[in-house]
């Protein structure tokens, strides 16, 4: 089998790109050859997200465009993975003739096999338990070298009613604490030196296994690593951000004093049709909390607007609430009706144009909260991480920002620099989201 070759493109969260390394592991050990490039391959693995309409969509061009690389014969089977096949596999059959093999969640282990048989012409729909899904295992990391992403569980139990992600990835599974150390370990021999704690709700953690919320202890465990310098946490729920978890982002000098809470709304009845909890008194309680105990946190948030029933005095209270919190980072998404979710079949669903006006206006606001805190940061000096070399120097990140997803520092040096080293930072200005610094 080590005159074939494979080739991913991997879609969506950095959860499904777990997956995908996971994936591409075990064709590696199977002897296949890993490329990097469509028309270099022999068979091609699309792995997929179909979480909302937009990644959906994303999803399907992708397939669409690696089937005409098919038909040139440039390359001899598709095989696609990830949220998209698990979703909507009976479609993919019906309207994706090009594509070899449709693979469920649950199926990922039998991938070397999978491909085999695409490359021997023979058409594979496989659609085990989706529990079946490996949480630890080797993987190819397809990140830089000196960061990495370690998903701690996966699958969520919280049922928010616009989301189809317990349908797609099933009920809430954890690693033990063992085995999420030991991988970290070896990511930190290997030469990681930042690791994102991803799940779909990292907060949650501990609380299967253990019977009570374990991230704390897992964030000092982590800590113990000599040549680790950062741990970010990605993915927190609101309702689950306690006293024990504040005290050991403050204490902690490894643990960035960086949160991702997607927050989704603020307004009471939104929340509550969304089948989650909180107001604006309560969340913004919950922040000015969080700030008041986190030196200098950086915060980053997701709205989603355009819920069913949102009125325009609701988004307005959205708008003042982004206003006044003065958020970091933040994203917004339209909302995505989902078949089979609860908030698809509600009623007053709300116009796209009015759904994409109303994104527009949060990112307005957030550009303008974003501009005003960038300003503030000139003459301040941050450890920055160098990410990566360009014509007129270097990009890097403070603990502010997160790869891949967040902005950076546009950074001038009097001396040549390694991508993952470490160095001080003086902002000297900013253009848009992005800081600029120079190296001292």
């Amino acid at each position: 089998m080590s005159s074939f070759k494979v080739g991913m493109i991997s879609l969506g969260c950095p959860k499904n790109q777990v997956d995908g390394e996971m994936l591409l592991e075990k064709l590696n050990k199977a002897g296949f050859e890993i490329v990097s490039s469509i028309e270099a391959s022999d068979v091609m693995i699309i792995n997929t997200c179909g979480f909302i309409d937009a990644a959906k969509q994303e999803a399907i061009d992708t397939i669409l465009e690696v089937a005409e690389y098919k038909k040139a014969g440039l390359i001899s089977a598709i095989v696609v993975t990830g949220c998209l096949a698990e979703r909507y596999q009976d479609e993919i059959i019906k309207e994706m003739p090009e594509v070899d093999a449709i693979v469920g969640i649950g199926a990922n282990n039998d991938i070397v096999k999978i491909c085999q048989k695409a490359l021997c012409g023979v058409t594979t729909s496989i659609y085990p338990n989706k529990c079946y899904l490996p949480l630890d295992d080797e993987r190819m990391v397809s990140t830089p070298s000196h960061w990495a992403y370690l998903k701690i569980s996966d699958g969520c139990d919280n049922k928010c009613s616009y989301c189809a992600i317990p349908a797609i990835r099933g009920e809430y599974r954890e690693r033990e604490i063992e085995s999420i150390l030991k991988e970290a370990k070896h990511l930190v021999e290997s030469g990681v030196k930042e690791i994102i704690l991803i799940a779909q709700d990292t907060t949650k953690y501990g609380i299967k296994l253990y019977g009570e919320y374990r991230l704390p202890q897992l964030l000092k465990e982590l800590c113990r690593l000599k040549k680790l310098e950062w741990i970010r946490l990605f993915y927190c729920y609101p309702d689950k951000v306690t006293d024990e978890l504040i005290e050991v982002i403050a204490s902690e000098e490894k643990v960035c004093s960086y949160i991702d809470i997607p927050l989704q709304h603020c307004n009471s009845d939104i929340l509550k049709a969304m089948n989650r909890s909180g107001s604006y008194d309560e969340l913004k309680a919950l922040i000015n909390k969080m700030r008041s105990r986190i030196p200098d946190l950086s915060l980053r948030t997701t709205f989603l607007v355009g819920f069913p029933g949102e009125t325009d005095e609701q988004f307005e209270e959205l708008c003042s609430f982004v206003k006044e919190m003065e958020f970091d980072k933040m994203g917004c998404f339209e909302y995505s009706a989902e078949e089979g979710t609860p908030a698809a079949e509600m009623n007053n669903q709300i116009n796209d144009d009015v759904k994409a006006k109303r994104a527009e206006i949060i990112m307005d606001i957030q550009y303008s909260v974003t501009e005003k805190a960038n300003e503030k940061r000139i003459g301040r000096i941050y450890k920055t991480v160098i990410d990566e070399l360009t014509e007129d120097g270097y990009i890097g990140r403070s603990y502010l920002d997160s790869p891949e997803i967040d902005s950076g520092i546009i950074i001038k040096s009097d001396k040549d620099l390694s991508i993952g080293e470490f160095v001080n930072v003086k902002i000297t200005d900013y253009n848009g989201y992005d800081l600029i610094g120079t190296v001292i």
